[in-house]
């Protein structure tokens, strides 16, 4: 990052252009993201949602004031684990041409020490099947391959 101090903060309604295409630039993941302005109305009812949620926050990377990552993080309490609390991390993206300079562990750093700070009994995150660097990076950070995900599209 060459010396220049990476700020998270949660997200604001202005960051949703910059935070749209990150999502907009990633080939790998499928979801159907993109920058054209008539899909901007979907993105501002789901922030809408998380905004509004207690168990939900999305957040913002930023250098020198430009948004260069993005995470959610979502808490859940089930039953199982004696009643434990989750965190689950979601749509985590870093700009692709700053991929490798520290940028998406100190997101998830974040993560882990705002788990902790909140008591959850794990972080737990999924990742793409084909992000084969991703899986090492989550490797690196002491994540562990546990589980086998499935997923049905509905629209």
């Amino acid at each position: 990052m060459n010396g220049t101090e990476l700020t998270i903060r949660e997200a604001r309604e202005s960051d949703l252009p910059a935070l749209i295409a990150l999502f907009a630039a990633d080939t790998v993941g499928g979801h159907g993201d993109t920058t054209d302005p008539a899909a901007f109305g979907a993105y501002k009812r789901a922030f809408d949602i998380i905004a509004a949620s207690s168990d939900q926050t999305l957040y913002v990377a930023e250098l020198d004031g430009t948004a260069v990552g993005t995470f959610q993080t979502m808490i859940t309490t089930s039953l199982n684990g004696q009643g434990g609390s989750s965190m689950i991390v979601e749509a985590v993206q870093t700009r692709s041409d700053l991929r490798g300079q520290g940028i998406g562990a100190r997101m998830i750093t974040f993560c882990i020490e705002d788990a902790r700070r909140r008591g959850m009994r794990l972080v737990q995150l999924t990742s793409n099947a084909a992000r084969k660097d991703a899986h090492r990076f989550y490797e690196r950070l002491g994540f562990k391959p546990s589980h086998l995900g499935f997923k049905m599209a509905l629209k």
